[in-house]
């Protein structure tokens, strides 16, 4: 039985509610009363929507759609003719032929479906994860009885001795490939097989997320790669560096000026605000203070984005992930409406403002500007950069930064807050470059301190950005067993690969005791002896992230700014064990990360 699309189910079940409406809201017994005169100009003469011969047609909604030619009238009269009546026998007989049919197709597109989601992977002799119907394998997420880390642990935990293994996406098949060979194999000799990530976001009805370095494929992810790369270049890192710092100070000195807020903080919400007073200058020009002006624009539109708690929120999430066909023939966008509109108009009046003030700034918005610039020549091909394209590559970066940085930051500080001898340590060590720069920090300074880069290191370890990495295949390649006694697989064009990161590197072969927070892992001793490919907080291969040393950069500066005017404390909310969140997609807790400021004597 060959098998059919969820969206086929869906379309043939919304053709079966418009019939049902149909046969109860359609009047019965209308007549059609109507002259047609067309215009002098034979030009005009066409197809038209008419009634021939009603008698020999079943029923109205069958009728509508015959079209005939008029090739010579100019005038043309519909005589007057009823309607098949809805209540007559033989249209009744009709429908109810024509509704069973339809029920039995779904009926059977549903079954088919089942039975590609169960005998996939026994099909093809591959190790796999169980899955339940229509959720696959990712129910315990869908049904919020998982955490997204804790699942990945439990699929890379469930079959130790494979190479890979398979699972269900819902209905999609997914390879999850846990052996480190594999895994630069595939994302890095292999890349030209899978270049690109699994998109579910329609670019035309949501260009901001659709339109975004890391939703593009294939040469336009190339071209807007190769745009973007000059922003984070050394020159460029050390001016942006110098305006990461200023709002690192301001942050920091709010705190210290309001000890009733700082003796329990929470620390996301903080970090959060700091994050968005960052990107909104680098990126956009704008000086935001996000710990005086609360309820500011930036900051209650990025959380807003950021957001995916929420049963809303978690239905429309499954529904891109289940049916993109469908939600891209209903105009649903990921990206709530205000959101992209305010995101919008922000780099809108931005560009235009230094198009007409001749602003230069060496920033993310001048490169694409200028990439804008390059493409209004005669000789530029037919991909010209775009105000939609300019305002995606700047909310992927200011989405990046808004969330995944502060997290990264919370996890600092909880564990120095959980670890006070790594916290003195590093204390030491941010002193003594401050102490030579008089108090402040520098470019040349940060880079130097190894400790820093140790215990961030190791944050990123514990605690990776994101939990899977996923590629898709574009050409047909071959897997070798997963383990013995198994066949080969092939992955075919369409196919998505992912790897398990948080897996990896929670994974005791490769790093012992892998709860322990333990930045020793990350000295130049022990960190050559890392197996290459089983750490990867940032990605890997071509497309590992672009903004990872801007992320490395705005989150040392602030925590060397804190412990220069801090003791980082637990306090009564601080938990020793992070319990993830069942109802977001990051990695984030859902009782906060709590922690105490106690000031340094001056």
């Amino acid at each position: 039985m060959e098998i059919l699309s969820t969206s086929s189910v869906f379309t043939l079940t919304v053709i079966a509610l418009i019939t049902v409406i149909l046969s109860k809201f359609f009047p019965a017994n209308r007549r059609i009363e109507r002259t047609i005169t067309w215009l002098a100009s034979e030009s005009l003469l066409g197809p038209f929507l008419a009634i021939l011969h009603p008698e020999k047609i079943l029923g109205p909604v069958l009728a509508i759609c015959l079209r005939i030619t008029i090739s010579s009238q100019r005038q043309s009269t519909l005589v007057n003719h009823p309607w098949w009546p809805m209540e007559s026998p033989t249209f009744l007989f009709s429908f109810k032929l024509l509704a069973t049919g339809l029920t039995a197709i779904v009926l059977a597109k549903f079954v088919s479906l089942l039975h590609h989601q169960y005998n996939y992977w026994r099909k093809r002799r591959v190790p796999h994860v169980g899955a339940v119907p229509v959720l696959g394998s990712s129910w315990r997420i869908f049904t919020r009885r998982m955490s997204l880390p804790n699942f990945c642990s439990l699929v890379y935990k469930h079959r130790p001795s494979s190479r890979y293994l398979g699972m269900m996406d819902c209905f999609t098949p997914v390879v999850v490939v846990r052996d480190p060979d594999l895994i630069k194999e595939i994302a890095v000799k292999n890349f030209d097989h899978f270049p690109d990530h699994h998109s579910f976001i329609n670019e035309k009805i949501d260009p901001i997320f659709g339109k975004n370095v890391f939703s593009l494929k294939g040469d336009r992810w190339r071209e807007m790669r190769n745009t973007l790369s000059p922003s984070f270049t050394a020159s460029k890192m050390r001016f942006m560096f110098e305006l990461v710092s200023s709002c690192s100070e301001e942050f920091v000195r709010y705190l210290y000026d309001h000890p009733e807020f700082s003796s329990s903080i929470e620390a996301k919400d903080a970090f959060t605000r700091y994050t968005n007073d960052v990107i909104a200058t680098v990126a956009f020009g704008i000086s935001v203070n996000s710990m005086e002006n609360r309820d500011n624009e930036f900051y209650m539109k990025g959380a807003d984005a950021t957001n995916f708690g929420g049963i809303f929120r978690l239905f429309k999430f499954m529904l891109f992930r289940m049916n993109p066909r469908l939600t891209r023939m209903a105009g649903l966008s990921f990206l709530s409406r205000d959101t992209a509109t305010f995101f919008h108009r922000v780099v809108r009046e931005t560009v235009r403002a230094r198009d007409e003030r001749r602003i230069v700034r060496p920033d993310m918005i001048h490169l694409l500007m200028q990439a804008r610039d390059k493409d209004r020549r005669p000789a530029a091909t037919n991909n010209r950069m775009t105000i939609d394209d300019i305002t995606a590559q700047a909310f992927i970066f200011f989405l990046a930064g808004f969330d995944t940085s502060s997290t990264l930051m919370c996890y600092v500080a909880h564990e120095l807050a959980l670890n006070p001898p790594v916290q003195e340590r590093l204390r030491e060590e941010v002193d003594r470059f401050m102490d030579g720069g008089n108090g402040m920090i520098t470019y040349e300074a940060l880079l130097k301190m190894e400790y820093m880069d140790m215990v961030t290191s190791e944050t990123l370890r514990k605690y990776p950005p994101i939990v899977f990495i996923d590629r898709l295949c574009v050409e047909k390649f071959e897997l070798p067993p997963a383990e013995q006694g198994y066949d080969h697989l092939i992955v075919h064009p369409d196919n998505i690969v992912w790897f398990p990161v948080y897996g990896l590197h929670h994974d005791p072969k490769y790093f012992p005791d892998p709860e322990k927070f333990d930045p020793e892992r990350f000295n130049d001793a022990n960190k050559r002896n890392i197996v290459p490919y089983t750490y990867m907080p940032f990605g890997l291969g071509p497309r590992k992230c672009i903004g990872n040393r801007f992320a490395l950069m705005e989150t040392k500066i602030l925590i060397a700014y804190m412990l220069r005017k801090f003791r980082i404390k637990r306090t009564e909310k601080t938990r020793a064990s992070i319990e993830f969140s069942k109802t977001n997609f990051s990695l984030t807790p859902d009782h906060g990360f709590w922690i105490g400021l106690e000031k340094r004597d001056p």
